[in-house]
């Protein structure tokens, strides 16, 4: 069977010729989320992947029109870094597009992962409790399967929010990073997948193998955003 036919009997895909199509539809998709969602409950509640992909698809939305007074913006992870550091998601993001827009401060909510796993695992439980369900759940998938900072052989406290993560096997070791049953619950959940080196995890995951990014089965379904060199390796 083709990865076409394993992902139709599976997820909602779509297949563009590259990365940089990738980007763009993803922020078409966003925003047409952000509309849904502003429409039907007054907020928009995003919650952001790191990545090259998703890092074209927020340049883009630098510049959208629309109402940022109701977006809310979260993080599913981040590295345990100072907080300007340029290898965090936070400081990506903010590069790329939220120091460009009106979205109000205090609706980005950082993860202080600068104040080390522990401490700012605590701190986020608290920033998002009552939060979820959000509206959108942006996600990457590593080459080793990793979603988040959700890696390959890592347990995790299921009732937890959010988990402090050591020992990841991509520096730095110490990570933040919002559990699996958070980031499932969500009206919607984009994967991003681009480039041929995602390629065996992509075949792996739909072998049925145990990865964390298979590990995702919200209610919702998944949406997956992928380039051709992801399917064709």
């Amino acid at each position: 069977m083709t990865i076409q036919a394993q992902l139709g009997e599976r997820f909602r895909y779509h297949v563009y010729p590259d990365a940089v199509t990738v980007a763009d539809a993803l922020a078409q998709q966003i925003l047409r989320h952000s509309q849904e969602a502003i429409k039907a409950r007054g907020v928009f509640k995003i919650v952001l992947a790191g990545g090259t992909t998703p890092q074209a698809s927020y340049r883009l939305l630098a510049s959208a029109k629309t109402d940022w007074n109701r977006w809310h913006v979260f993080f599913g992870d981040e590295r345990c870094l100072p907080a300007d550091h340029p290898e965090r998601n936070s400081t990506m993001a903010a590069e790329a597009w939220l120091n460009h827009c009106a979205i109000p401060h205090r609706q980005i909510h950082v993860i202080e992962a600068e104040l080390g796993a522990e401490e700012g695992a605590a701190r986020y439980r608290q920033q998002i409790q009552g939060v979820p369900p959000f509206d959108l759940v942006l996600l990457g998938m590593g080459e080793d399967g990793h979603t988040a900072s959700l890696f390959p052989g890592h347990q995790h406290d299921a009732d937890e929010f959010v988990h402090a993560i050591h020992q990841a096997p991509k520096p730095p070791s110490d990570r933040i990073s919002l559990s699996q049953a958070v980031l499932c619950h969500t009206q919607a959940l984009i994967v991003v997948i681009t480039g041929a080196g995602k390629h065996q995890a992509l075949k792996r995951w739909l072998a049925g193998e145990s990865l964390p990014i298979a590990s995702m089965e919200p209610v919702c379904g998944i949406d997956m955003l992928l380039d051709e060199a992801a399917i064709s390796g």
